[in-house]
């Protein structure tokens, strides 16, 4: 008979866990749904701690199935017993470790693998060793590439997901489902419609919405169906400006997104209530405040967690107060989403200024807040980038932090890229040459291979800081230089581009728009970057 031995400074404990280990060699990786992972390779102040197999035939064992200690003098020496944790049916869902009689009570198993989360232990300068254990995670985005993408935001939720998947949770993505007449559409082809259509109580009635879904990369892709989405532009707005509906747009995206995990059997079972919402921008911020009003109040989502991911804290979605009540939450919670401009920023002397910012209510309500950047996270703390909205932020400064952005190493990778004209490496650089001749021929430019080239890509907006940029321009076109710009954003800025390169023919480009193979292009080409 195979058994399990614990290894201690103190002594050896064994115990009948097995009647026989079929495998030659035990694998060492932890297991979290065994309640093993704290043990492997972790120092604790009663010795070190290692799980070995062991061939003895027979072992003691007693009858509440607590692993046994070989003999009274090894435990006196410090040796540490296993006990079993059970639910209510008695079944085995851990182990405990229990120190020797007098110090000091039970050391905590981790959690079971259903319950989730990445947890380090840290006991008393233990060394830090991540157990991996997996979360049932729900991202809500208003883009998510390659489905649809007009910025970072886009990039994130198209790439984090997946990189996810990959370390085994199991994760969710829920997003509109864009239709614009035109070439895109194409994206949502390989997403089938799901038998479930769902109505959501908001704006003074039922609104009837549907589910399409691919499983794609490990990644549940879920886009929500309904008319609202259906229309030319982008995600936002058209040439006129943004939509006029877009509270509503994105208060039935954040309904549809709750409803979801408890609804969708995907991979023939739903993700349930035991979640943990990653929820981006003002577009999904009514996810948290829904959580919080409308489904723990009756025991629904008691165990989820919501995460704030901050990727633009100047867009909030403000709208007029009295658009409260569309939005499908119970009176006493407006205290949440309630917004006052101060005197400067209100339209005339009878304007009290008062409205409702989504953005503001998802601050106050999530349990965690995350930016793009630790600079920013800094950054929307002060009064120049906080939007009005810096003092609340600083109040939970205790739950604000900061990740940097990433990239994806396969889409980015310029020995491998496939929209480039010559691919090239760190080890070899010719290849980046061509991709700027291939590129000023594309773009109409002089093909100067030895012209330095500058590039920008991104939003045209004054926190974008274009404005210094457009002030810049006229002098630092005076040298030997080329100058490739792709973006869309504020009209001013976008005519700007368009009269520029009218003016400066044969050394400036605006593209003004999004393009993907173009985006590529002039990371591949260009020397300079502007950010």
């Amino acid at each position: 008979m195979e058994s399990l031995c614990i290894v201690g400074n103190g002594g050896v404990s064994t115990c009948q866990a097995f009647t026989r280990l079929d495998t030659t060699r035990v694998g060492s990786r932890p297991r979290a749904q065994l309640g093993f992972g704290c043990f492997v390779r972790e120092r604790y102040k009663y010795g070190n701690l290692v799980i070995a197999r062991s061939g003895r035939s027979e072992v003691g064992n007693s009858k509440d199935g607590n692993f046994a200690v070989e003999n009274e003098k090894e435990e006196k020496r410090g040796g540490l017993i296993l006990g079993p944790e059970r639910d209510s049916s008695g079944s085995v869902i851990g182990f405990n470790l229990i120190p020797p009689s007098g110090d000091g009570g039970v050391l905590e198993s981790h959690e079971d693998a259903t319950t989730g989360g990445t947890e380090e232990a840290d006991i008393e300068g233990a060394e830090k060793v991540q157990t991996r254990v997996t979360y049932n995670i729900v991202f809500v985005t208003s883009e998510a590439a390659p489905y649809s993408k007009t910025g970072g935001l886009g990039d994130v939720c198209g790439s984090l997901p997946i990189v996810l998947a990959a370390r085994g949770h199991r994760v969710m993505v829920v997003s509109p489902r864009y239709l614009h007449g035109g070439l895109a559409d194409k994206n949502f082809a390989g997403a089938s419609e799901l038998d479930c259509h769902i109505k959501v109580y908001c704006f003074g009635g039922e609104q009837e919405v549907a589910f399409f879904h691919e499983y794609r990369e490990g990644v549940d892709w879920v886009f929500l169906d309904h008319p609202s989405y259906h229309r030319p532009g982008n995600p936002y707005g058209d040439s006129q400006g943004a939509f006029g509906d877009n509270q509503f747009r994105f208060a039935l995206l954040c309904h549809a997104a709750c409803e979801a995990p408890l609804v969708l059997p995907l991979g023939g079972y739903t993700y349930g209530e035991k979640c943990l919402f990653l929820v981006n921008d003002w577009h999904a911020g009514l996810v948290p405040v829904l959580l919080a009003s409308k489904y723990r109040p009756y025991g629904v989502y008691k165990d989820a967690r919501t995460i704030l991911v901050i990727h633009n804290l100047a867009h909030q979605g403000v709208e007029p107060a009295v658009t409260y009540t569309n939005l499908g939450l119970p009176s006493e919670w407006y205290g949440a989403l309630g917004w006052v401009f101060p005197t400067w920023a209100r339209t005339h002397a009878l304007d009290t200024g008062e409205a409702v910012n989504l953005l503001k209510g998802a601050i106050v309500t999530v349990d965690r807040i995350l930016t793009v950047s630790k600079g920013y996270a800094w950054e929307i703390t002060t009064v120049e980038g906080g939007y009005g909205l810096h003092e609340l932020l600083s109040s939970r400064r205790s739950v604000l932090n900061g990740i940097t952005n990433g990239i994806d190493i396969y889409e980015w990778n310029p020995s491998s890229d496939k929209h480039i004209a010559s691919n090239y490496s760190v080890d070899d650089l010719s290849g980046k040459v061509q991709c700027k001749i291939a590129l000023q021929k594309e773009l109409g430019l002089p093909i100067k291979p030895d012209c330095p080239m500058i590039g920008f890509i991104g939003r045209l907006d004054y926190q974008k800081g274009i404005d210094l940029i457009r002030w810049a321009t006229p002098e630092l076109l005076e040298d030997d230089v080329q100058f490739v710009m792709l973006g869309s954003g504020d009209p001013l800025y976008e005519d700007w581009m368009r009269a520029t390169e009218s003016t400066y023919k044969d050394k400036f480009r605006g593209w003004v728009g999004f393009n993907i193979p173009i985006s590529h292009k002039i990371t591949a080409g260009a020397e300079i970057f502007l950010r």
